[in-house]
């Protein structure tokens, strides 16, 4: 036997100990930190710029034929596709969860070679961009000048030419994303004095072409060359311009009297910027904002640590004044929820140290349990590092259920070693000689019976398979390691700490002189209550029936409150930070959205003072959508130690936002926390896609969608709503002017059509021409007309082309005006043209019925209309998916392992019946909290199963291994009860004290560690006090069901109430 190898050998049992202990010291070195595993599906996005193209144009020009050609693909999700009237265009394929990010950059690289050839030059020259990236922002850096010597352009010049590009090589950032553009030149048009002098736009666009160029033109005694040459050197022609005064001289035209026409005749040059749309403050002040995405598969911690390193870096080379402020980082909740759950590890230890105290009433007993604490933990520490796990929430949280879990194991061999000391008086190693060959098959069946209810978990598919799996590897980790722990280290610890207890004395007879009185009165207590309890078992051994009925209602209860509970995927939680979208009406100028977003900037730094640390906010673009009407925010809470208080809390903070902005009638502005996982989405909620599977045209999409919204407003309006924040993540069709082109006309007139084309997108959607040199750098030149010759409609009458005679024809000739409606951003989800909508469950209501509610209503919207989910809902659509099979994978497992433990099929039914006995308290601790079935819920209720088991393991195999030595049934099974009474209550008040800080939690990781705690606290008290009894009865039925196999006949003794014990 194992334990008595070790016990002859005992120094041996130790350099186990440490090697195990030194390893897991080593791997925590090692180990990377973070939320969560790398459970959000890799992201590969494709973006391209069709300059001065509509939403429709880029959509039927760019996106369109890009998405088409992405098919074919390993492990793809779902894929998204967005395009603005900024003329950008942008894919995101999204992949299953464990595909290799590389390997889907490069097929999504070689499949995007093939729509190359097909999409418009300009965009061909421009380039396509593929990255490896997330959904959601890691964070936002922000660069303010101190000494206001740079405004809002420079600070966004210098972080797009100068940092863009180096923080894009830090390690683990997958995409940079600059809130505006870097310097351009801007040669705007005065189209008055281009017509006035003959020119079109063509022929400014040529004339840049030509003088602004970097011309290669060899170099003297290049070669070969003839022998004796004594000079090399270069020949420099022309090389690009670097100033507005050089573009501004460029000549134009020579007349025939010598004078020369030039750019500043028609108009002039500026460093301009690029975009002009954008406009970035924080606590009201200009900066700029350079938003990062980290890679897929990026640790998160680790590329903000990069991040924030490679800028300290750069700091001496920065501009004078320049400071670099981080307005939206989600990492410190990060390392705030790690420390959390350590914290809670710590407490645990603490308190399952104090219950083996109080029931063990020896301090030398009471260490030896504790000492396999420190073993087992660091022993899995380095298993993880094996796997290749991090420190994240999963993985501390298995720990901190498993401090429980493998002091039960220790505490069992201890309590039975002093039990047989008591009993028959022998000496320390004796009687672990003894005891572990009574209970070593038990704990070897609770191992097995463990690992079967963790071990199902580890092959579920998809991101809650990455969840699982990394929760059930260590939690069986620990359980493994409990095991040989026990097995190995706990006998020769009995042996060597424990002192010889004279026959028919306790334990606490040796404890210290002024607790002895207490923990002798414990004894007795405890006495007391397990007399009682073998009475009440002996009653109910004689009422099978009734008994039997009472676990049928049970079952009942159970099934009920189970399917009341709403469903969810993770719990929210405060993270520390906020974000924001506001929408003006279409049309609004960004001047008008400044102001709405400046009110909103106002009353979190004025009004939410206590709480709000800043606020980053950004016009011009939003979550939507790019637009002049666009706006958002990114608030920074202060720490969480600062807002214990409710009112401060970002669920208070959040409703009164709303309550303020629901005033504002200028603008639609929302307020909402991020969602649990960053990488799998931008908020909270539900995040829905409302598709168009009919073709049925973007005008019918868009009333389908109003039909929703009013269905979504009456229930949000009812006395009790399930809907929140319901709000499209898109924009609103606005006005357009079509320009109608009469064909035959301008081909009678001799007029190119492209030289039409040219000249429209020139003048209202500037023209990209090439680059210039400024500070070092290469920039772009663009031309455009000036702002005060394209306000209005009458404007395009005064532009004028040249016919194929070098005639000047007015563009008014050729083409009409009229007035449409059209989306400035168009969406698309697998193919299908879509409308994003995302929302959130209200008050007392789950995410699961919050999307039950919005599938409901998509089934009476016209047909063609139909929906599908992205992002955290996909996930949870997933997850309640695969939550029955789970459940039933698990079961199937412990009952295999039972039926080979046991080497019987009907005993294993008697251990498998006390399930629900643990679960109903599981279901009744969430409802009574308001908790839905989320994982974690998951998680904690296969937990409280492997509890129940255990429970019922102790007693059965007692029972069993009396019935074997020829005991009477029933006789068998009270004295097995009896005699695990003590342990089991010892180990599950241990179990439970070890979760219950997991339960009272609060502050930073809050929502996750309540979501295991409260369902496995209310698991463990329904299991223990429930199973003691049901246990034993399951135990006699099945065995006089399916007959005794040992000869015995069975007869129940006179029911009896033994008499109390000291």
């Amino acid at each position: 036997m194992l334990s008595r190898y070790f016990l002859a050998r005992p120094v041996f049992a130790w350099v186990i100990a440490i090697i195990l202990m030194v390893a897991g010291i080593l791997a925590i070195y090692k180990l990377p930190i973070s939320q969560y595993p790398p459970v959000a599906p890799p992201s590969i996005s494709i973006q391209a710029h069709y300059t001065g193209g509509s939403a429709e144009t880029v959509e039927n020009s760019v996106t369109q034929i890009i998405e088409q050609k992405m098919t074919g693909f390993d492990n793809l999700l779902y894929q998204s596709a967005t395009s603005d009237s900024m003329g950008m265009a942008r894919l995101e394929l999204t992949f299953a969860p464990g595909t290799d990010p590389d390997m889907a950059w490069s097929q999504v690289q070689n499949k995007l070679q093939l729509a190359m050839t097909s999409l418009p030059s300009s965009v061909q020259a421009e380039g396509v961009e593929v990255k490896k990236s997330t959904r959601s922002y890691l964070m936002v850096v922000g660069i303010t000048s101190e000494n206001g010597t740079m405004n809002g352009e420079d600070l966004r010049d210098y972080a797009k030419s100068t940092l863009e590009s180096i923080l894009s090589r830090v390690p683990g950032v997958g995409e940079v994303e600059v809130f505006g553009g870097q310097y351009a030149m801007r040669i705007w048009v005065d189209t008055d004095k281009l017509i006035s002098y003959g020119l079109t736009f063509s022929d400014l666009a040529l004339a840049l072409r030509s003088y602004n160029v970097e011309i290669s033109a060899g170099q003297f005694g290049g070669a070969p060359a003839v022998e004796g040459q004594r000079l090399n050197a270069s020949v420099l022609v022309q090389s690009f311009l670097k100033t507005p005064e050089e573009f501004d001289s460029i000549p134009l035209r020579v007349n025939d009297d010598g004078s020369i026409v030039r750019v500043k005749d028609i108009g002039y040059s500026e460093l301009g910027a690029e975009n002009y749309a954008v406009d970035v403050r924080y606590n009201g002040q200009h900066q700029a904002g350079i938003a990062i995405r980290q890679a897929a598969g990026a640790n998160a911690l680790e590329t903000a640590d990069n991040v924030r390193a490679r800028l300290a870096e750069m700091e001496p080379f920065f501009p004078a004044g320049l400071k670099v402020i981080y307005p939206y980082d989600t990492t410190p909740f990060i390392e705030v929820a790690i420390n959390g759950v350590v914290r809670t590890l710590i407490e645990a230890v603490i308190l399952v140290f104090l219950v083996m105290y109080l029931f063990m009433g020896n301090l030398r007993a009471t260490i030896i349990p504790t000492i396999a604490v420190p073993v087992v933990i660091l022993g899995t520490f380095a298993i993880l590092a094996i796997f290749g796990f991090s420190i994240n929430m999963l993985t501390m949280f298995a720990m901190v259920l498993a401090i429980g879990l493998l002091v039960d194991d220790a505490i069992v061999v201890v309590e039975n070693v002093e039990r047989i000391m008591s009993e028959e008086g022998c000496s320390p190693r004796e009687a672990a000689y003894k005891s572990m060959g009574e209970i070593t098959s038990a704990l070897i069946g609770i191992g097995l019976v463990l690992s079967a209810v963790f071990g199902p978990m580890a092959f579920f598919p998809g991101s809650t398979g990455v969840i699982y799996r990394q929760f059930s590897v260590t939690i069986i980790s620990s359980m493994l390691l409990s095991v040989v722990v026990a097995l190995v280290l706990t006998p020769v610890l009995c042996a060597a700490f424990l002192k010889p207890i004279p026959k028919g004395h306790m334990a606490s007879d040796g404890s210290i002189w002024f607790l002895r009185p207490f923990f002798r009165q414990f004894d007795r207590f405890f006495g007391w209550i397990r007399n009682r309890y073998t009475g009440l078992l002996s009653r109910s051994l004689h009422r099978k029936k009734r008994y039997f009925a009472v676990f049928i209602l049970i079952g009942v209860a159970l099934v009920y409150f189970f399917q009341k509970m709403p469903t969810s995927y993770l719990p929210d939680e405060d993270q520390g930070i906020m974000m924001l979208m506001a929408s003006t009406p279409a049309g609004s100028t960004l001047e008008q959205t400044q102001k709405v977003v400046e009110h909103v900037s106002n009353y979190f730094l004025e009004k939410e003072k206590d709480a709000v640390e800043s606020i980053m906010t950004v016009v011009g673009f939003g979550f939507s959508g790019i637009g002049q009407n666009q706006g958002m925010a990114f608030i920074r809470l202060k720490d969480w130690g600062l807002r214990e208080e409710p009112h401060l809390k970002i669920g208070a903070i959040t409703g009164r936002a709303m309550m303020e902005f629901s005033k504002v009638r200028e603008a639609q502005i929302f307020a909402f926390s991020p969602p649990s996982i960053m990488e799998l989405g931008q908020a909270k909620g539900f995040d829905f896609q409302l598709l168009d599977q009919g073709s049925v045209g973007h005008a019918e999409l868009m009333n389908a969608r109003n039909m929703l919204l009013g269905m979504v407003m009456a229930d949000m309006a009812s006395e009790r709503p399930t809907l929140a924040q319901v709000r499209p993540n898109g924009m609103e069709d606005v006005p357009e002017y079509h320009l109608d082109v009469d064909w035959e006309k301008a081909g009678s007139l001799g007029v190119p059509i492209t030289e039409i084309h040219q000249t429209i997108s020139a003048a209202f959607g500037s023209a990209y021409i090439n680059n210039f040199v400024q500070g070092g750098r290469v920039k772009k030149v663009f031309i455009q007309a000036d702002a005060k010759h394209r306000m209005l409609p009458e404007d395009i009458d005064s532009l004028y082309v040249r016919n194929n005679q070098g005639k000047m024809v007015p563009l008014s000739a050729l083409a009409t005006g009229r007035w449409t409606y059209g989306s400035p951003r168009l969406e698309r989800f697998n193919g299908f043209p879509s409308l994003n909508i995302l929302g959130e469950a209200a008050a007392g209501r789950s995410t699961g019925d919050a999307m039950k509610m919005m599938e409901d209503f998509v089934k009476v919207l016209p047909q063609g209309i139909g929906y599908d989910w992205q992002g955290l809902s996909y996930q949870e659509r997933q997850s309640s998916a695969q939550a029955g099979p789970l459940y039933a994978f698990s079961v199937l497992v412990i009952f295999l392992c039972l039926a080979a433990l046991y080497e019987s099929w009907p005993i294993p039914v008697s251990i498998l019946l006390t399930m629900p006995l643990g679960a109903i308290g599981g279901v009744l601790a969430s409802s009574l909290f308001g908790l839905p079935n989320d994982v974690y819920f998951q998680i904690g209720l296969l937990t409280t199963l492997g509890l129940t088991t255990k429970n019922a393991i102790l007693i059965v195999q007692f029972a069993k291994t009396r019935v074997e030595d020829g005991a009477e049934l029933i006789s068998a099974t009270l004295e097995g009860a009896k005699l695990r009474f003590r342990p089991i209550v010892m180990t599950s008040l241990a179990f439970g004290f070890g979760v219950l800080p997991l339960a009272y939690a609060n502050g930073a990781g809050a929502g996750a560690q309540n979501a295991i705690g409260i369902p496995v606290i209310g698991g463990v008290v329904t299991s223990t006090v429930l199973v003691t009894i049901f246990s034993p009865l399951f135990y006699v039925i099945i065995e006089k069901t399916f007959g005794m196999q040992h000869g015995k006949k069975v007869t129940a003794p006179p029911e009896t109430t033994p008499s109390v014990e000291a």
